[in-house]
């Protein structure tokens, strides 16, 4: 029996010093760290304006939707789209109807919108959505085929579009894994003049 007891306190002890350091120093250890050594990131990647207010994050898509925008992709996520509180895609399969003609609608709506012929190949990120319904990235062959329109809505020279798309375009990691792409709402909010200039 005195066995037992001594067994059962070990037990306590260790449940205890493991439920404190686990549960207590381990999670303030990786959110100071987290704070101290990338607080951007920590603070949930907030873009301000330069009049302080929040725009939104660099790391959750936003719908835009007038011609002189780059558009993002689709969105799964709630009713209108890039809802947070409804992440998730759709879970269709390639083989549903459903999915087929929604696709189908949206490639010939791109084109039409692009001023694209019908033969123009559509980078699948223009008319399909993200697993999570609220990614901020498009290919950047997507944005390209996008420039004349947003060009000529706004006005600017495709020169000058191009400058500001490559300072908003991430590079494939290390040249070898995936493929460059545009973070939509950094480069719209920067051709609107919210981020302190074009």
């Amino acid at each position: 029996m005195k066995g037992f007891w001594m067994r059962l306190r070990i037990a306590l002890v260790l449940t205890v010093v493991l439920g404190a350091l686990l549960g207590g120093l381990y999670p303030l250890a990786v959110y100071w760290t987290g704070r101290l050594l990338f607080p951007f990131q920590a603070s949930g990647s907030l873009v301000r304006a330069p009049d302080g207010t929040i725009l939104g994050s660099a790391l959750l898509g936003q719908n835009f939707s007038g011609p002189q925008y780059f558009h993002p992709r689709p969105s799964a996520a709630g009713e209108a789209g890039y809802d947070a509180t409804a992440s998730g895609g759709r879970n269709l399969a390639p083989s549903s109807r459903k999915l087929v003609e929604a696709v189908s609608r949206s490639i010939a709506d791109y084109r039409k919108e692009n001023l694209l012929s019908p033969d123009q190949r559509i980078p699948a990120d223009a008319v399909t959505a993200s697993a999570s319904g609220l990614d901020p990235h498009i290919s950047l062959a997507n944005a390209l085929l996008q420039l004349p329109r947003v060009a000529r809505e706004r006005k600017i020279s495709h020169t000058e579009l191009r400058k500001v798309l490559a300072r908003y375009t991430t590079n494939s990691w290390l040249g070898l894994f995936g493929e460059p792409v545009v973070n939509v709402a950094m480069v719209n909010w920067a051709l609107d003049g919210r981020l302190g200039g074009r």
